[in-house]
């Protein structure tokens, strides 16, 4: 059975939100050409292919980290609570990392990116990204709980 948590349910900031980011995107592909897809960004970073392109993709990561950042010191951040052991946390990010480079992208850029270009990989991709995760969820929260 799903239930909301009507009394933190928030719909204005959520929309907020998804208008930032996709405003960002959109900005990132007129302005620069570039699709928003974190796992390539990052990637980028590790391994540069092109001289110059590494100073976008370092600013588009502190972006990303500074800004909770700033929004903790105008504001009072929301309390994250994680039910999970450390081995787990660790499981899954290679999980989703070995997962991103197979599908060569993560949701950020399939799901928001690629799906806003109407591109049938993106959308193979995202289905299988939430498949998996439903998945997972079921058999993590159903079957081994």
């Amino acid at each position: 059975m799903i239930t909301i948590d009507w009394l933190h349910f928030t719909p204005a900031s959520s929309f907020a939100g998804g208008l930032l980011i996709g405003f960002a995107v959109a900005l990132l592909i007129l302005l620069e050409g570039r699709i928003a897809g974190i796992s390539g960004i990052v990637g980028g970073l590790l391994q540069p292919r092109r001289t110059g392109d590494v100073g976008w993709r370092l600013a588009f990561v502190l972006g990303l980290v500074a800004a909770p950042l700033a929004w903790g010191m105008l504001a009072l951040l929301p309390q994250g609570r994680i039910d999970a052991t450390w081995t787990t946390l660790v499981v899954a990010g290679l999980l989703v990392g070995f997962g991103s480079r197979l599908g060569s992208g993560c949701t950020s850029g399939h799901g928001v990116c690629g799906l806003s270009r109407l591109s049938p990989r993106s959308l193979a991709a995202t289905v299988v990204f939430m498949a998996a995760g439903f998945a997972t969820v079921f058999v993590a929260r159903h079957l081994l709980a």
